[in-house]
């Protein structure tokens, strides 16, 4: 099997339970210039050693469980055995995660629709997923292909373009920030600010403080003027959601829709451009577009690992005995290369949406066909206004950086004919503060190409 990346005791646990051994004792880090360089191969040899559930090590050697298996993931997703509130992780309780621990930002516990259960959980997803489906899907798309063809026009005239920096990027950050409300001249440093805030490092904290400031913001003008937007219908539901509530679920899904649709359409492209598998299928016209979106889900899930979820009671789960109190780890992409469901990994996976990328049960993700449609209609819209675009470096030489929770391609540069432009057009526009409207301007024509479509195939 071709790996998808092809570039490079604690208190409370289960007395001699394997994942609380020491270090010396072969449980491995998941964390590491190894591990995040090749997650793959070592999920491979975690489930050599282990099965479908493996003990591993977290930053500080934190322990921790990570499920290999894709049918032991769905079962931890949908069980009520399982929670997502970290009160009941018993590192919390009994106060043995150190302060610094870079565990405490993803972990600490908020009243989050992702970090709550029972009726919590289920009056704040009925608010977040109820103002997601206010989204009118026309409308959607007008604006997913203004920006599309914004973006295009700013490099189509150079005959060359890193699509990750120029594109997939850039198109996530304009409309998602759209649909929260967040003014069009904000949303390229929204953007930067949420992928500085997943990357860790010291820009982290700076690109939170910045997006903590800009749903501050917004939440003070939508209560003074509504509009039509995430923000002004979370504000006004039924249930009630607190001022920062509000603010705290504009940033989730800020954080949640944007770093993983980037990466759904960078590792799309990828495909296109280069895997072999597809090349000869897409050209015959036997694969769409969706088709090609699932596979990429199946072989490069946004997210790799999810680390929320805590044992609410002793319980076995794939043959392994785990304690009350435990940190259970979703291992997607470790489910969604699963020998048991992909006898032959090499095949094309045609309309098959079992994929663990989304999630499952109760927690499954409300906003993922927000991010289905930007990556859709982008990517058609690129592939027919430049049909002729091409990798302009060897696809060993792309680089792909990571941790242990996910992994990022840091550029696709790609050389094509340079097209005439009507007008030239900025790739980032600049302005003063732009209030959203509820209608769209006219979209900008989109002119067929000089040549023949080479990428008709991919209409549905």
């Amino acid at each position: 099997m071709q790996s998808p990346d092809t570039t490079t005791t604690s208190a409370g646990a289960v007395r001699g339970c394997p994942m609380h051994a020491a270090a010396s004792d072969g449980v491995r880090p998941l964390y590491g210039t190894e591990a995040e360089a090749q997650p793959y191969a070592l999920y491979e040899q975690l489930r050599a050693e282990h099965g479908e559930v493996a003990p591993v090590r977290l930053y500080g050697d934190v322990p921790a469980w990570l499920i290999l298996g894709h049918r032991e993931n769905l079962e931890v997703m949908r069980s009520k055995n399982f929670s997502s509130d970290s009160r009941n992780w018993h590192a919390i309780r009994n106060g043995t995660l150190a302060p610094d621990s870079p565990l405490r930002p993803i972990t600490a516990w908020q009243p989050l629709v992702a970090l709550t259960d029972g009726t919590e959980h289920a009056r704040l997803r009925e608010a977040v997923t109820e103002g997601l489906a206010g989204v009118n899907r026309h409308r959607l798309r007008r604006y997913i292909t203004r920006y599309a063809v914004r973006l295009i026009e700013g490099f189509a005239g150079e005959g060359k373009a890193d699509l990750v920096a120029d594109f997939a990027r850039k198109l996530p950050a304009f409309v998602v920030a759209h649909q929260l409300g967040i003014p069009e001249s904000a949303a390229l440093a929204v953007g930067a600010a949420v992928s500085d805030m997943i990357s860790g490092g010291e820009a982290a904290l700076a690109g939170n403080q910045l997006v903590v400031e800009t749903v501050h913001d917004l939440v003070e003008s939508r209560k003074l003027q509504p509009g039509d937007d995430l923000a002004s219908r979370l504000l006004a539901h039924p249930q009630g959601l607190t001022d920062e509530e509000v603010r705290q679920h504009l940033r989730l899904v800020l954080v949640g829709a944007l770093e993983p649709t980037a990466n759904l359409i960078a590792n799309t492209l990828r495909m296109v451009l280069t895997d072999s598998r597809f090349r000869g299928n897409l050209s015959g016209g036997q694969m769409t577009l969706p088709d090609a979106l699932e596979q990429v889900l199946w072989d490069h899930p946004p997210l790799a690992v999810v680390p929320t979820r805590w044992a609410t009671g002793d319980i076995e789960v794939g043959g392994t005995q785990i304690a009350a109190g435990d940190m259970v780890m979703l291992g997607l992409a470790a489910g969604n290369v699963d020998p048991v469901i992909r006898t032959d990994p090499d095949k094309p996976v045609h309309g098959n949406r079992s994929h663990l990328s989304f999630g499952a049960g109760a927690h499954e993700c409300p906003g993922q066909d927000l991010g289905r449609a930007i990556a859709e209609t982008g990517i058609d819209l690129l592939l027919e206004r430049i049909p002729d675009v091409t990798l302009s470096i060897p696809d060993d030489q792309l680089q792909v950086v990571g941790t242990w929770m996910s992994r990022r391609l840091t550029g696709l540069p790609v050389e094509f004919r340079p097209r005439r432009q009507a007008a030239p057009r900025a790739a980032a526009p600049q302005g003063p503060r732009v209030p959203v409207q509820p209608e769209a301007a006219p979209v900008p024509a989109v002119q067929a190409p000089a040549q023949p479509r080479s990428w008709r195939f991919w209409r549905r």
